[in-house]
């Protein structure tokens, strides 16, 4: 693995943050592959997301085939969320912001500080920016916000705004966390496990789809039945109060407060953005249906709908689905950036 490391930046919180326009010494952990001379191509984390499990597939050498973004070529950057555990977080942050003293962070706020960054690398425009889940919605962020920055994006199983159907699904795991016997107001002493193993199991089905498991994937993936692979998948990870950073992050998700003047028309906004675009939903996403990003489609400049058709719901996009669908996946962004791809489906 690379070596992971920090960018170092004090900013100035977004007005849509808490507190608003508040100063911040923000931690922005990073890797950065390849020579900073090749075209740079930015790769976001997502929701419980690291560095090391963030879209590796596209860079990294799959079965003794050359990756479809080879670091020989590009510049890879790839980026943690501020409440990610990696990045500034309620986990690693010192006092005054630690624990849940740490600040409700928004997009605005890590597309800014992820700029930052690649002005410090002698970066002066990303040839593509590429994310899943919440990383695909940063890539519709990164687009609205530096429209002139960002000249291909992909935002894969995301979207420009997280809907109001998408908003109400979270609140079904932060209550299950928030009231648990140990969280404590987010004031624990010790990791709140109940907690997250609550805020895992009720996650769970969501992540998938009803036909997965009508279809007993889980035997796909080496399990003898649903409650051993719950056991092992979905029984708690990671710091509660990251966790609810990353989800309010999630659900206050909209382009449309860079423009007032659009008075929250998402459709004006759109068709703000510049780059090329490729929109990759799961056909059986239960967080980003593709009917979403049909309507987003329509009023963008450039772009492509491409739905990967899958029973692994909202997980497919980040790799961990079948086999063909992350093939489909690497051969859409070949042609997004222009590579050919030899495991064409």
């Amino acid at each position: 693995m690379p070596d992971t490391k920090y960018f170092d930046r004090e900013i100035t919180l977004s007005s849509h943050s808490e507190p608003p326009s508040t100063k911040f010494p923000a931690r922005l952990a990073y890797w950065a592959i390849g020579d900073p001379s090749f075209p740079a191509v930015l790769l976001p984390t997502c929701y419980g997301g690291t560095l090391q499990t963030t879209l590796g597939f596209l860079f990294n050498e799959q079965d003794g085939v050359e990756p479809v973004v080879p670091t020989s070529k590009y510049f890879v950057i790839v980026t943690g969320l501020l409440g990610g555990s990696e990045s500034s977080s309620p986990s690693n942050a010192p006092e005054p912001w630690n624990g849940p003293n740490f600040p409700k962070t928004t997009y605005e706020d890590n597309i800014r500080l992820q700029y930052a960054l690649c002005q410090s690398l002698g970066v002066q425009k990303l040839y593509a920016y590429i994310g899943f889940s919440m990383g695909g919605q940063q890539a519709y962020h990164m687009a609205a916000l530096y429209p002139d920055f960002v000249e291909r994006m992909s935002c894969i199983a995301g979207s420009a705004r997280t809907s109001w159907h998408n908003w109400c699904f979270l609140e079904g795991p932060k209550a299950a966390l928030v009231n648990s016997v140990d969280f404590d107001n987010g004031h624990y002493k010790e990791p709140a496990k109940k907690g997250t193993r609550a805020f895992s199991r009720v996650y769970s089905t969501w992540a998938l789809s009803p036909g997965w498991f009508r279809q007993k994937c889980w035997e796909q993936l080496g399990f003898k039945s649903l409650e051993e692979y719950l056991e092992a998948w979905w029984s708690g990870a990671g710091d509660a109060n990251d966790l609810l950073c990353l989800l309010w992050t999630w659900q206050h998700g909209d382009i449309t407060v860079y423009y007032p003047e659009d008075e929250g028309d998402l459709a004006k906004t759109l068709g703000r953005i510049k780059a090329k675009c490729l929109i990759m939903p799961s056909r059986t996403d239960q967080y980003f249906p593709p009917e979403d990003n049909e309507e987003e489609v329509k009023h963008l400049r450039d772009a492509e709908l491409a739905v990967i058709e899958t029973v692994w719901g909202h997980v497919a996009g980040g790799g961990n689905g079948a086999k063909g669908d992350t093939k489909f996946m690497i051969e859409r962004v070949g042609k997004l950036i222009g590579e050919k791809v030899s495991i064409l489906v």
